[in-house]
């Protein structure tokens, strides 16, 4: 794979620059509930050296009813100078399933405006497998200022969303499960309705990563859109369950050279949920 600090990073990458003073690496796994994973006890007992633990859920938007919905940039700067990340800092997430919701915590600095951030392809799991060095201390942090320029662009809400379905405005890109997507399995979240936004296209999140846990070559992800029926000269929104495999998309989207997209931070948690929204089966 190619190495590009502002998309995804091999282990050799990492490894090189592992005492670079101007890196910080986040370990932001995230597990669904049934997976039975404590991701912050996983952390304390097994990091990359350095690695500080971004919490999904606690650093969000805990105003809203939805799960891990983008923090307000305050408490985003807040929580990462606690955290000792700031300007001028290149940064690296990975996660503890490969490619998961490590491109969710990727998506957020970049909401933020901050580009100088990648994904581990292969997150710890590769990491681990080559007998590569990690701890259990937690990091020696100091204070970092951050500034940060939220980009409106690459965030869409329930009403932008169903405006662009309604008139086709957008390729409307779904990561979910093909079953979930065509409304044939239930909902994990209790309560939503099953099926699809009318007229989103289905590429399961898992189409784009290998089985070994990393982002398949340009070249191969851009056949996946394809063979999914997705017009790349369009805008793309991307969807999932509760907006964090949609990230996986923008991350593969970003790989392919493809620059207009956005996220519906919502997803189906939202969607699902609204009875006076339309859903298309099948």
């Amino acid at each position: 794979m190619t190495d590009d600090p502002k998309t995804l990073v091999s282990t050799d990458w990492l490894a090189a620059h592992l005492r670079d003073p101007d890196l910080r690496i986040l370990d932001a796994s995230c597990y669904m509930p049934d997976q039975n994973r404590d991701a912050r006890a996983e952390y304390e007992a097994a990091h990359i050296p350095g690695a500080r633990f971004f919490d999904i859920d606690e650093i969000s938007d805990q105003r809203s009813p939805l799960p891990h919905m983008a923090p307000p940039p305050e408490k985003f700067v807040s929580r990462m100078r606690a955290m000792g990340v700031g300007d001028g800092h290149q940064v690296v997430i990975y996660d503890g399933a490969g490619i998961f919701s490590a491109p969710r915590v990727w998506w957020t600095f970049r909401l933020m405006g901050k580009t100088d951030v990648a994904v581990l392809d292969g997150g710890l799991p590769k990491w681990r497998a080559e007998g590569r060095e990690i701890e259990d201390m937690p990091p020696v942090v100091r204070d970092r200022h951050m500034t940060v320029q939220r980009q409106a662009h690459l965030v869409k809400d329930v009403t932008q969303v169903a405006h662009a379905s309604k008139l086709a405005e957008a390729e409307i890109l779904d990561a979910r499960s093909a079953a979930r997507f065509r409304g044939e399995a239930p909902e994990p979240r209790p309560g939503l309705r099953s099926g699809h936004i009318p007229g989103s296209r289905n590429v399961p999140w898992t189409e784009v990563v290998t089985p070994e846990g990393t982002m398949k070559d340009p070249e191969a992800l851009r056949a996946v859109f394809q063979a999914a029926g997705v017009d790349l000269t369009r805008p793309a929104i991307t969807s999932c369950g509760s907006g964090v495999t949609a990230a996986i998309l923008s991350l593969a989207l970003e790989r392919i050279g493809h620059r207009n997209h956005a996220l519906y931070d919502g997803s189906w948690a939202e969607w699902g949920m609204y009875d006076d929204l339309r859903v298309a089966r099948g």
